[in-house]
């Protein structure tokens, strides 16, 4: 090492390759392509499960079963517990404020109601389903589980 290098700095970024300018730039002619074939084309892109067009896998294994996932009903899930987050005032609740509060997400629009956890003041609530043990404890305090 030398006095005089020192003062380039060190070199943080690489200078980036510039194609398809030349012979003398260095990387001219097929600017890295290759020669012939569909890589060397513009708008060529690999589409997904391609395998160089050997017959891809999902269509060399047989086709069976069902797969309910477009017709499964899916719901926001809560728990009793969590319901004592609601502030004491708010004598009913449902989806819509659980959703505007942060307690639930709200993707699926339908609300379920689990059992864990301890409720301590009675409410109103409205969920499209409830648990057994959800459901007694709302009860349980004078409180009313409305099924919608």
């Amino acid at each position: 090492m030398n006095l005089f290098e020192l003062n380039k700095g060190s070199a943080k970024y690489k200078n980036r390759k510039r194609i398809g300018r030349g012979h003398a730039a260095g990387g001219g002619k097929t600017a890295g392509r290759g020669h012939n074939g569909a890589h060397s084309r513009s708008g060529w892109s690999k589409k997904r499960g391609f395998e160089g067009g050997q017959t891809p896998l999902f269509q060399r294994l047989p086709k069976r079963g069902f797969s309910n996932v477009r017709f499964r009903v899916s719901y926001d899930i809560i728990n009793v517990g969590d319901l004592n987050q609601v502030p004491e005032d708010i004598a009913m609740v449902n989806l819509e404020y659980l959703a505007e509060n942060g307690l639930v997400r709200k993707r699926h629009s339908r609300l379920k109601i689990l059992g864990s956890g301890k409720l301590d003041r009675k409410m109103v609530v409205e969920a499209a389903r409830f648990s057994k043990t959800a459901r007694e404890q709302i009860e349980g305090l004078g409180g009313e589980a409305k099924t919608v």
